[in-house]
């Protein structure tokens, strides 16, 4: 770079090999192509714990159905979880729509620039908030996601966990030392960049990689070894069932409490198996606690599986019959009872939305 077009040359070796580098290999995103603080946020929410490459076309959807902060403030919690269908980790659309009014309400429609402003708003943390001043205001802030997290790790030989406090505080130590003044955005999402294509948690590509000339961890033989993490237990797996009550062409749908695991969203009822139970056994309590009902078990419309991010489920469901009581929404926070056709207008997580094409379209799961 040639400093003297330049009025703070950057003097760190690491930023500046970087910056050379995303200068000519950035990826084309459509935020970074119309980076308005709306878009960039949306996009910071969106990306977390999540790969680019699903986050595309959920970020196109968005815009067109909610293109300004104005559309989102005014959307209804089931629109925006509708939109956000398949990402997992709803709480971070909840946490949009309410950022969204907070904005409205409180900062005139603008979204503030300030890192401590930004950390008010529901579901913004130290990294978004570092992100969203960096790329969207141009604030030398730093950023910590789980990309950079790896490429600091290596690039410094951190030998501390880096999910645990000490490793966690000398990467925001490293992030901030490293940041060049004036180009903090780029090179956040340079650091990104590195550690999605290049810098990849296994068999990184360090021949092709522009910081190998200052990676600590390559020479020693670590990079694989390189970030450390604490390990964790065994991930519980739970037995569940849900029930499909039929009541003439029409099958009942719960909605969850909006707080909690999958909030806000639509579900067949049911619940986990307790020690002891048969699988029928198990989904006529879960009917009489949770829908103060008596049911019928009937044929078993198939097996389902997903991985949360603390536990596995494996899912069994069934046609049900009602036979006495009218279901009263004992834990759910509304009922309905809908077509199979309908279904599609009503938000649900993975397992519940493969119940329902099951029944639309008639097929084995």
């Amino acid at each position: 770079m040639d400093s003297s077009s330049d009025p703070i040359p950057l003097t760190r070796p690491l930023a500046d090999l970087l910056l050379t580098w995303y200068s000519q290999s950035a990826r084309a995103l459509p935020w970074r192509d119309d980076p308005t603080p709306y878009r960039v946020w949306v996009s910071e929410m969106m990306l977390q714990q999540t790969r680019v490459e699903t986050v595309l076309p959920y970020f196109e959807r968005w815009m067109r159905r909610f293109p300004t902060l104005q559309a989102l403030a005014d959307a209804s919690e089931q629109d925006v979880l509708q939109a956000w269908e398949g990402l997992g980790y709803y709480s971070r659309a909840r946490n949009l729509l309410k950022a969204a009014r907070q904005v409205m309400e409180q900062h005139g429609g603008q979204i503030p620039a300030d890192e401590a402003s930004l950390r008010q708003l529901p579901g913004i943390g130290r990294y978004t908030a570092g992100a969203i001043a960096s790329i969207a205001f141009g604030k030398d802030a730093a950023a910590l996601d789980g990309n950079i997290r790896r490429v600091l790790a290596r690039i410094f030989n951190v030998s501390e966990p880096i999910d645990s406090p000490q490793g966690e505080q000398i990467l925001w130590q490293l992030a901030a030392q490293n940041l060049p003044t004036g180009r903090a955005g780029d090179y956040n999402q340079a650091l990104m960049d590195l550690g999605s294509s290049i810098c990849v948690p296994r068999d990184p590509a360090c021949l092709i990689c522009p910081l190998a000339s200052v990676c600590e961890a390559r020479p020693l033989g670590l990079v694989n070894e390189r970030p450390i993490k604490t390990p964790k237990p065994p991930v519980p797996h739970y037995l569940v069932v849900a029930a499909v009550i039929h009541q003439a062409d029409k099958v009942l749908i719960a909605r969850r409490p909006s707080k909690g695991l999958l909030g806000g969203l639509w579900e067949f009822p049911g619940g986990k198996v307790e020690a002891g139970e048969s699988l029928p056994e198990a989904l006529v309590r879960e009917i009489q606690e949770e829908l103060a009902a008596e049911i019928t078990v009937e044929d078993a419309i198939g097996i389902f599986y997903h991985g949360y991010t603390h536990f596995k489920v494996t899912l069994h469901a069934f046609h049900c019959t009602l036979l006495s009581g009218t279901p009263t929404p004992l834990e759910a926070s509304e009922l309905r009872w809908v077509t199979p056709p309908e279904l599609v207008d009503f938000p649900m997580g993975k397992l519940d939305r493969q119940i329902s094409r099951c029944l639309v379209e008639g097929i084995e799961p």
